[in-house]
C-alpha cells in the first residue's frame, strides 16, 4: 500500500493500493496549522483503510508547487514515516495529482493559489505511456491579475483552478509511477520541493565585533 501526503494547499493524507484503489482518506481544508494536524490525519487515514504502518510499502509526498512553510511539513512527515519503515519516498508534483483528476486529451492548465497575489501554473496535454499526465509547460508563477488567455504559457489551454489537492490522487500518481518501473534513483527520484520562490526568511548580517 501507498501512504500519500500533500500539504501544498490544505492538509490531506490517503492510503492507496498499488492498483490505484483508494482505501482511506483524511483531510483538512485549512491552509494553516499543517504541523498540528498532520499526525492526526495520518492516524485517521490508516484507521479508515484498516491498515497498520507495516502494511505501507511506499510513501508518496506531494512536492508542490506550494508555500514554503506548509509544503515542507508534509514532505518532512512523509520522509519521517518512510525512514521509520525503511521504505522509499516517491516525490509527486502536486499539479500532476490535480491533472490526473481532471483528465482529458486536450491542453489544460492547472492553476493553484501561490499567495502574494500570484498563481502557480502547470500546463498538461494528454498522457505519457505510463498513464501519467504529460507536462507541456511550467510550473511557473503568474500574477493573479494576468490575462491567461493571451499568456504564452497558457494560451489555448482550458484553465482549471484547483482549490485543493487530493492525497488520493497523489497516491494514484505514485501507483502509476511504480507500475511504470519507478526506482528511487535518477530523474524520477528528484526530491527538491517546488517552492517556485525563496522562503519568506532572510539571514541577517553578522554583527560587527565591538572593541572594548
Amino acid at each position: 500500500m501507498i501512504l500519500a501526503i500533500d500539504t501544498s494547499i490544505g492538509s490531506t493524507v490517503a492510503v492507496v493500493g498499488l492498483d490505484g484503489a483508494v482505501h482511506g482518506v483524511a483531510e483538512s481544508a485549512g491552509t494553516l496549522g499543517h504541523a498540528e494536524i498532520i499526525g492526526t490525519l495520518l492516524e485517521q487515514a490508516l484507521a479508515e483503510a484498516g491498515a497498520a504502518p507495516a502494511d505501507i510499502t511506499h510513501v508518496a509526498a506531494g512536492m508542490g508547487p506550494g508555500a514554503f512553510t506548509g509544503l515542507r511539513i508534509g514532505i518532512a512527515a512523509a520522509r519521517a514515516f518512510a525512514l521509520g519503515r525503511g521504505i522509499p519516498v516517491l516525490p509527486v508534483p502536486s499539479h500532476h495529482a490535480a491533472a490526473l483528476e481532471h483528465g482529458g486529451d486536450t491542453r489544460f492548465a492547472i492553476v493553484t493559489d501561490a499567495r502574494r497575489r500570484e498563481n502557480a501554473i502547470t500546463v498538461f496535454k494528454g498522457t505519457e505511456a505510463s498513464g501519467l499526465p504529460a507536462v507541456v509547460g511550467g510550473p511557473e508563477l503568474r500574477p493573479q491579475a494576468a490575462e491567461l488567455s493571451t499568456d504564452p504559457l497558457t494560451e489555448g489551454s482550458e484553465i482549471v483552478h484547483a482549490a485543493t489537492i487530493s492525497a488520493a490522487a497523489v497516491g494514484r500518481v505514485a501507483a502509476l509511477m511504480i507500475a511504470g518501473g519507478w526506482q528511487p534513483t535518477g530523474e524520477l527520484a528528484e526530491t527538491e520541493p517546488l517552492y517556485l520562490r525563496s522562503p519568506d526568511v532572510t539571514v541577517g548580517h553578522t554583527p560587527k565585533k565591538v572593541s572594548a
